[in-house]
């Protein structure tokens, strides 16, 4: 018998355990720090030291996910799950689990805590952010074999970036330098043999190809098994906290758990998305097995091909070309077979984690729709059908049923209202900006008020604000400062600015509003979602031969997918905005014409060059992606405006904002 008072032996010596670790020595220097130091070194034009950082960030970055995978991996293997199961055995397993991750991740890091990193970090190293530094600091050093690789990496996840396509094409031009040169340092070893799997088979060299396909799948079942690793961290459903709405034990377990399981159940996505891509490419898994399934019968080794056929059809049973494949090879071997085992097993737990998760997601409240993942996009069909093949690279295409997602395009197409103020002249309306809710606006202020505004702005406005503190957002090649109304009437009060120069940004910032709700007949009120005094430098010694943007072509509340030439409403974009504008504060600079494009972010449709006084207004969605041109000499200033029209969105600083003017207004602050 135990005795009341006593804890359980097996939660005792887990409590034991984890008080047990031992305090690491090891030291990681955080990949955050080592790149905040290497984007400083950048602007102090020392390029040494940007290598120095810059190189070791992502040295460091890799490390951190490296260990954790190995950590998680092995310490899941150390302590695992038998068939005698109790909720204090389960708890006992977890325990000993947390406790041995701990221990075996701050061995090799030191404190995990050091290395959390921002989400905006994370993304700046998915975009490898990182190698258009490394170029521009190896450029400068004069070691374009480095300036080379760098480009190459940082240009297969930003295939639309101009300028570095053509440094590119100079440095292919250099003696020294050769094919060899042109490494993609972040190529994923799945994709990279798939890919010159491909070309192998395409000039015939079946032999090869098998090899190569062989190792592709090897790597992407061993990539698989990383990618469900890196799950086991905090996770989220859209507009869902289950650490604040769940109270139970139990509840927590399977949110989270719920949470997890989502994650991995994508990993079959992630996979499948080439760097800088949004959407995956299609059918990729089962297409391995179709290649080789084809390549197998071409030097003639039908069993396998048999095989591969097998596995295909698991992803898509019935399919008529793959069906008569099989058939024949049964019919020339004389037997059946089965198959591929990794395949089967692949799938059947897919298909588990499916149930689960639509349990889960039930328990959660949160709508989960299972992804389109594997798509059928037919064959080829010769004259012996044999086999079902393809054309060679697949077109990145969208899951276009994974999400309730659509393309985002306001119910009410109307516009042409009254301008409310006697100076606004309409320049253009939509039909002349080539696109549907669009308009330009012409003295919407004064001279002497975007004076005003401008000299606000170089007292309020600090580099990288509204962009979390990164004083180059989008570009390298020019610094962004910014600041809120409400930050800027904070200011007045506090007699740092005059209180009049602040109202003024608040009620230009409301004629804007109201010129646009007019304009566009809105039936229901356009609320704030967020304000920002911008204003953006081009960096003097960093323009010769510049072809980059400003800001990269985009739209306001979904993902542009130039690609697939769709924009998907989802986060982590705005999805509420529904309306934006810029009213620009001058003209006296060079470059930084705002345009509008096609949804495949090239075609240019419509350019605004900003003066002050002029606005540009549109509907946020798809049908109006937009961007701007480089700003190359001087500084331009504006005030950007985004608005909704859900009044559970509206922006929160505002409605401070406007106590605060309601008392400067009543005279009750200075």
């Amino acid at each position: 018998m135990m005795d009341g008072n006593s804890p359980p032996a097996a939660a005792l010596s887990v409590v034991l355990l984890i008080v047990a670790l031992s305090t690491s020595t090891a030291f990681l220097e955080p990949c955050d720090l080592l790149y905040d130091n290497a984007v400083q070194a950048f602007y102090s034009n020392d390029y040494k030291n940007v290598v120095r950082y810059m190189e070791g960030a992502l040295s460091s970055y890799r490390d951190v996910r490296r260990t954790k995978v190995r950590c998680r991996l092995r310490c899941q293997d150390q302590h695992a799950f038998d068939e005698t199961f109790s909720d204090m055995h389960f708890f006992d397993v977890v325990l000993r689990r947390a406790a041995c991750m701990n221990k075996c991740i701050e061995e090799k890091l030191g404190t995990q805590s050091l290395h959390k990193v921002s989400e905006d970090v994370v993304q700046d190293f998915n975009r490898r952010i990182p190698y258009n530094y490394l170029q521009m600091a190896y450029q400068k050093l004069k070691q374009p074999d480095k300036a080379a690789a760098a480009a190459h990496t940082y240009f297969q996840a930003n295939p639309e970036h101009v300028e570095m396509g053509q440094n590119l094409e100079q440095y292919k031009e250099l003696k020294d330098i050769t094919e060899n040169h042109f490494v993609d340092h972040e190529a994923r070893p799945h994709q990279h043999s798939f890919t010159a799997a491909v070309r192998l088979y395409d000039k015939g060299d079946y032999e090869g190809a098998i090899v190569l396909f062989e190792e592709a799948l090897v790597e992407y079942y061993k990539a698989d098994v990383e990618c469900r690793a890196l799950c086991q961290a905090p996770q989220s459903f859209e507009g869902h906290d289950h650490l604040r709405y769940r109270y139970s034990l139990h509840e927590l377990v399977s949110d989270h758990f719920t949470q997890v399981l989502h994650c991995e159940h994508e990993c079959v996505r992630d996979l499948a998305t080439r760097p800088g891509r949004l959407s995956p490419m299609e059918n990729y898994l089962p297409l391995h097995y179709d290649y080789l399934q084809f390549a197998y019968f071409q030097v003639e080794r039908l069993e396998e091909a048999l095989q591969c056929a097998l596995a295909y059809l698991l992803f898509h049973e019935g399919e008529e070309f793959m069906t008569d494949n099989v058939d024949y090879y049964r019919d020339v071997l004389g037997h059946d077979s089965k198959p591929r085992e990794k395949a089967a097993w692949y799938l059947r737990r897919h298909k588990q984690e499916l149930e689960l998760l639509l349990t889960g997601s039930k328990i959660m409240g949160a709508e989960f729709i299972e992804g389109n993942y594997w798509s059928s996009t037919g064959g080829r069909e010769d004259s012996n059908r044999i086999p079902s093949g393809t054309d060679g690279w697949m077109e990145y295409v969208p899951i276009s049923e994974k999400k309730n997602v659509t393309i985002a395009a306001p119910q009410h197409l109307k516009e042409g209202g009254p301008l409310l103020y006697d100076s606004v002249q309409l320049v253009q309306n939509s039909a002349a900006l080539n696109g549907t809710q669009r308009v330009l606006l012409d003295h919407v202020i004064s001279e002497e008020e975007c004076a005003e505004l401008r000299q606000l702005a170089h007292i309020v406005t600090m580099a990288g604000d509204g962009y979390r503190g990164r004083m180059s957002p989008h570009t390298p090649n020019e610094k962004f400062e910014g600041a809120t109304v409400l930050k800027t009437l904070q200011y007045g009060y506090e007699g740092r600015v005059p209180m009049r120069s602040a109202r003024l940004f608040y009620d230009t910032s409301e004629r804007v509003r109201r010129i646009i709700e007019s304009y566009f007949l809105l039936s229901s009120t356009l609320h704030f979602s967020y304000t920002h005094l911008v204003c953006r430098t081009a960096i003097t010694g960093q323009q010769d031969h510049r072809n980059d943007l400003s800001h990269p072509i985009h739209a306001d509340n979904c993902l542009l997918d130039p690609d697939a030439n769709e924009c998907w409403k989802e986060p982590p974009a705005y999805t509420y905005r529904d309306y934006s504008a810029l009213l620009y504060l001058n003209g006296d600079f060079e470059g930084g014409e705002f345009i509008f494009t096609e949804m495949d972010a090239k075609t240019v449709t419509a350019s605004v060059k900003p003066k002050c006084g002029r606005v540009v207004g549109f509907s946020s969605g798809g049908e109006n992606p937009h961007g701007v041109k480089a700003v190359t000499s001087g500084q331009r200033c504006a005030v950007a405006l985004w608005f909704t029209l859900d009044p559970l969105y509206r922006e929160l600083e505002r409605l401070q904002a406007d106590e605060l003017r309601t008392k400067s207004s009543s005279g009750k602050v200075g």
